[in-house]
């Protein structure tokens, strides 16, 4: 597979906008292991090579084990996740599949417990970002490096 199209080069302007609700997210208070897990859920959902990539290695490199990172496609059926970031992953699961569940009352039951209002937010724009990164990345075939 060969890239479609550099869109970092093809519009800056967007993709500065993008970078700065990165660097907002990166500012907040949700922990960078919590954040990472996100991000890799959200990529398996969506099948984006380029992001699971990435985010592996950004997890590694913050001290995620290789074993939680094995496994975290499978959440559920693992003792290795917290109840915080097992609900961060299901809110994470709801809100890429929105199309498919509009975020049940069961799922906002089960997430609000864990986080404040202002990590609610902060953790719905991470899900927000990852899914805008998985579809650029998806649709313009951003390859791994």
């Amino acid at each position: 597979m060969q890239t479609r199209l550099d869109f970092y080069n093809a519009h800056p302007a967007i993709t500065k906008v993008m970078l700065a609700v990165e660097n907002q997210i990166a500012k907040g208070k949700l922990d960078i292991l919590l954040k990472e897990l996100v991000r890799l859920r959200a990529s398996q959902i969506n099948g984006c090579a380029f992001c699971l990539d990435m985010h592996v290695t950004e997890a590694t490199n913050a001290g995620e084990s290789a074993r939680r990172l094995a496994t975290v496609a499978a959440w559920r059926e693992t003792p290795f996740f917290s109840e915080r970031e097992r609900a961060a992953l299901e809110w994470t699961e709801s809100l890429t599949l929105v199309s498919q569940n509009h975020v049940p009352d069961a799922v906002w039951d089960a997430v609000r417990p864990h986080f404040t209002d202002e990590e609610l937010v902060e953790l719905t724009a991470l899900v927000s970002a990852i899914n805008m990164w998985n579809r650029f990345a998806i649709a313009f075939r951003k390859m791994p490096e």
